[in-house]
């Protein structure tokens, strides 16, 4: 099967495991610990002649795929719900051998049993792996994560070796630190197959373990906004090296008040780069993020054009009075957990209200655990692991706890 040559031990002679960036390994953080988040960094002044030069088009389009016709890409575009705008936009792949993806990502995607690439990944594949700079639009669930770390993979592998101070090849901006550790879960196990270090960053955990991963280098960056704007400001890592940049699920991002932090972010990776902006939704202020960031973009959109709730979801909207609720929830848990394995989230406005809710609940005899803003970051990695786990298979939660779960 032709590909992309990926069989590297990237780690081997670069040094790593002193400190870099000065001070000791993990010696306490300089900076004040209130003010504007990012006002320390100084916008850079690229001069795109003197960077060094790299690499970024690698696709290699399989024989099937070239003799495919317009009218064919185009049947199949329908029945997957996929439209695309921008120029010269590659063909979607139909199967995984036909992204053309190195022996080692072949290997894990094959244990993995998954029998086709989804409507996201078909299409957005080519396109990265092309160089060009993408939004995906696509509901939860989607497949989205392997629609960009795959072709970051290969993006790594035709780019020079790191050496000891340069920060990672590729950058993920996630909203929180519940997403930013399923996307690093996703990527550990295809970076054990390819000889690649990741990491995961962000607030609410130890500074000195992240610390430690930076500084022994790695090649992808799993962060979020805050926890990097912090480790940027005390020069515990830095983005000269970041060619590859994806921000996921930018709309909650831009919803959850980051955008400043953003562009201090971006501000400081050259302006070459590939960019990939994945969300749920397209309001302008998405669509603006695309055109101050992007160039040139290919627009992916899987399903309606103004995507809503994700239509493979049965909703069932039960309009009551608030005396009503608690009866109501009783027998709707009462018909959902008369089946061993199935888990519920029930999402309530307030702290006061889940706090309220789950003693209830636990008092009634149900196996019903809390989550929300006020609870320490390890009360939450418990809670949600016994969720993930079945052994409280309710979980009541506030809307913004709730974010990341997916």
């Amino acid at each position: 099967m032709s590909g992309y040559s990926s069989d590297r031990d990237r780690g081997r002679d670069r040094g790593f495991g002193a400190p870099r960036f000065g001070g000791s390994r993990a010696g306490p953080l300089s900076g004040k610990k209130f003010g504007n988040p990012g006002e320390k960094l100084v916008k850079k002044k690229w001069n795109l002649d003197e960077l060094p030069k790299f690499e970024k088009n690698f696709y290699q389009e399989h024989p099937d795929l070239a003799r495919r016709t317009a009218q064919e890409v185009e049947t199949y575009r329908r029945s997957k719900e996929i439209t695309v705008r921008g120029h010269n936009c590659p063909k979607p792949v139909l199967n995984f051998y036909e992204a053309n993806f190195p022996a080692n990502i072949m290997d894990v995607i094959a244990r993995q049993n998954f029998t086709e690439p989804t409507a996201i990944q078909a299409q957005g594949w080519p396109v990265a792996l092309s160089g060009l700079d993408m939004v995906g639009v696509a509901q939860t669930g989607s497949g989205k994560t392997l629609s960009y770390l795959l072709p970051a993979i290969v993006h790594i592998n035709h780019q020079p070796f790191l050496e000891r101070g340069d920060g990672p090849i590729c950058l993920v901006l996630a909203p929180t630190r519940e997403l930013a550790q399923q996307v690093q879960q996703v990527a550990a196990e295809y970076c054990r197959a390819c000889r690649l270090k990741s990491t995961c960053i962000y607030g609410g955990a130890p500074k000195g373990p992240q610390i430690r991963d930076l500084e022994r280098g790695v090649e992808i960056c799993i962060a979020t906004p805050g926890r990097l704007i912090d480790f940027l400001e005390c020069g515990k890592t830095n983005l000269r090296r970041t060619t590859y940049l994806v921000l996921d699920e930018a709309d909650r991002m831009l919803d959850m008040g980051f955008e400043p932090q953003i562009r201090k972010i971006v501000d400081q990776i050259r302006p070459d780069r590939q960019t990939l902006m994945w969300s749920a939704t397209w309001p302008k202020e998405v669509r603006q993020l695309a055109e101050d960031f992007l160039k040139d973009y290919i627009h992916i959109n899987i399903g309606a054009l103004e995507l809503s709730a994700n239509h493979n979801i049965l909703q069932i909207v039960d309009v009551c009075h608030d005396v009503e609720k608690d009866e109501k929830l009783i027998r709707l848990m009462e018909e959902i957990m008369s089946e061993k394995e199935n888990k519920t989230i029930v999402f309530v406005e307030t702290k006061r209200r889940c706090d309220e809710l789950t003693r209830k609940m636990r008092r009634d005899g149900w196996p019903a655990m809390g989550i929300h803003g006020d609870k320490s970051q390890q009360e939450r990695d418990w809670v949600l692991n016994e969720f993930k786990h079945g052994k409280a298979p309710i979980l009541i939660a506030t809307d913004v706890a709730s974010r990341g779960l997916g």
